[in-house]
């Protein structure tokens, strides 16, 4: 990755690590034997660097402080805040012999016209809160049983300020707090919105949801049954802003015989299940949803793109694709005596590809009908 070509855009939630990594970046290229003088550090939210915000600024700053004849390394951490950073940054890769990386908490700085100024000349490293391997890594729990330790990563999630908290209150407290720092700061403050109770009332719901099927219309019937006067254009912008703000993603709905999107409908899922707890203040959640949505984001975290399958009247819960490699998944909290409705899911679906059964009772390994039925801990931590 380091003297590429290309430009390093690291994107992911607030609080997920991005910093870190590109700091870690930093210590990298001093390790190799790059001078201080050489490496141009600026984190964007800093206080310090306010003046900058403007890309004609911020060029002026960093002609100054280019060294002549050596290669420099551009490191900016939350590069949404610099107006038209991608004009900026398109600029700096033909003016400077230079090796740049940035890292952003919105899902739109890789979208609209600006966009055209890096098209193929950037490569995306997508992160999220800590992986359920990585929590064990992290706590230096990987020498235990990790079923041990799998509900608490349920109920509190991979976002490191809060695993590193011992204290059941102080996580949930951290927890709240980054919620509140995405949802005010980066969803209504980045659009301006004035009145936020739509907004924190449509995000409730998502975590009330999370793995049923969605309509703008079934959000829309709830907040007015309530009282809350919304317009269905009103929930689909704030559905989009969620979005962008990585607190929540979109699982479109995928026609597998068809071969084609189904636009009606999709489910969301959040980045972390610890804002589950620390939002709702219920402990005993559903827990096959909570399930469903930890594989969702050990699947994306493994480089999968991901759908909601549909056959004929059929649904599989998911269908992850890379590259050439395809999953049908199935999951559940534990199969129900004499039911067949996991594998039945499964038929009639095209042969070749893998088909699993992921369940959180052991009772329940095996295999089905010549499907595999794995359990979740064997799942997270392969």
């Amino acid at each position: 990755m380091i003297n590429t070509e290309f430009i390093k855009i690291i994107t992911g939630v607030r609080r997920s690590g991005k910093s870190y990594l590109l700091l870690m970046i930093k210590d990298k290229l001093l390790s190799m034997g790059v001078d201080e003088d050489q490496i141009i550090y600026i984190n964007f939210e800093n206080p310090e660097f306010f003046d900058l915000l403007s890309y004609k600024e911020l060029y002026k700053y960093l002609k100054d402080k280019v060294v002549a004849n050596k290669k420099v390394y551009f490191l900016f951490d939350e590069i949404q805040e610099v107006s038209e950073w991608q004009k900026l940054i398109n600029g700096l890769r033909i003016a400077f012999d230079s090796d740049i990386y940035v890292t952003g908490s919105n899902a739109s700085l890789l979208s609209g016209e600006m966009a055209t100024y890096l098209t193929g000349r950037y490569v995306e490293i997508k992160m999220l809160p800590s992986t359920f391997k990585e929590f064990l890594h992290f706590k230096k729990l990987k020498n235990t049983d990790p079923a041990r330790h799998l509900s608490e990563y349920l109920e509190y999630g991979g976002f490191p300020s809060a695993v590193l908290q011992t204290n059941s209150q102080l996580k949930r407290d951290v927890l709240s707090g980054i919620y509140n720092s995405i949802l005010l700061r980066d969803v209504a403050g980045r659009a301006t919105i004035k009145n936020t109770e739509v907004l924190e009332r449509i995000a409730l719901y998502l975590l009330s949801n999370t793995g049923q099927l969605i309509s703008i219309n079934k959000i829309a019937n709830t907040l007015r049954s309530s009282g809350l006067k919304v317009s269905n254009n009103t929930i689909e912008n704030y559905l989009e802003l969620l979005h962008n703000a990585f607190l929540f993603y979109k699982v479109p709905r995928f026609d597998i015989r068809e071969k084609e999107y189904l636009r009606s409908q999709g489910k969301y899922y959040v980045v972390d299940l610890g804002f589950i707890r620390s939002q709702l203040q219920r402990k005993n959640i559903n827990r096959d949803s909570k399930i469903e949505n930890l594989v969702y984001l050990e699947l994306l975290s493994r480089g999968y793109e991901v759908f909601v399958g549909k056959y004929n009247d059929k649904e599989v819960d998911f269908v992850a694709q890379k590259d050439t490699d395809v999953k049908y998944t199935q999951v559940t909290d534990h199969i129900p005596e004499n039911s067949t409705r996991e594998s039945d899911n499964f038929l009639h679906l095209p042969t070749g590809y893998q088909k699993i059964i992921i369940t959180n009772n052991w009772d329940d390994v095996g295999n089905i009908d010549g499907i595999p039925v794995i359990h979740i801990i064997d799942f997270l931590t392969k």
